[in-house]
């Protein structure tokens, strides 16, 4: 899927394919550095995660696992209150690990926030985060976010993992939908 199969669905794009490649060899670059003699175990989180874990792993030396994570934050309607039920635990034992959670977006950083002090109780050695997308302005809690990909404005943006109804995740760049789409919801 590319941005013609979008037809009058994609307002604009915010991030080229280019610019997430290049960006995540800088990151992968970084995480090597700063993960040298280390093992690193990738956990992405469930679902949008898949095309950053999957490219930025593809791009590191340093020698990894990888495992799973499915949460669900409850809320109303789109808005998350930060409790969260685990919908996928981890397969593996982490205990004197060096975990890095790779995510596609940081939005308000609840979830992201109880994911990280959640696995830090479990024995980690240690627990950073890597990022495709953050969205600054959306911040409920402050995340440190060790690798950021880009910081984005305030909108609802679709491709490279992340979904309207489960649609456009396939995308290559990171885009924003034309106002219709949703109203078509409404």
């Amino acid at each position: 899927m590319d941005s013609s199969d979008m037809g009058n669905d994609l307002k604009s794009i915010l991030v080229t394919e280019e610019q997430i490649q290049e960006r995540l060899t800088e990151m992968a670059a970084q995480i090597d550095a700063d993960y040298a003699g280390r093992e690193i175990l990738l956990v992405g989180v469930l679902r949008g995660a898949i095309m950053v874990m999957a490219d930025l792993s593809r791009k590191l030396h340093t020698p990894v696992q990888m495992d799973w994570m499915a949460v669900s934050s409850y809320g109303s309607g789109t808005k998350s209150s930060g409790v969260v039920r685990i919908l996928k635990d981890l397969d593996s034992d982490i205990t004197g690990k060096h975990v890095l959670i790779v995510e596609d977006i940081i939005d308000s950083g609840l979830t992201l926030s109880w994911l990280q002090a959640n696995l830090r109780t479990r024995g980690a050695a240690t627990v950073e985060i890597a990022t495709m997308v953050r969205k600054p302005e959306a911040a409920k809690v402050e995340v440190d976010a060790k690798y950021v990909g880009f910081d984005i404005p305030t909108e609802f943006v679709v491709g490279y993992g992340l979904d309207y109804a489960e649609k456009y995740r396939t995308l290559p760049f990171i885009g924003t939908l034309a106002p219709h789409v949703y109203g078509a919801e409404g």
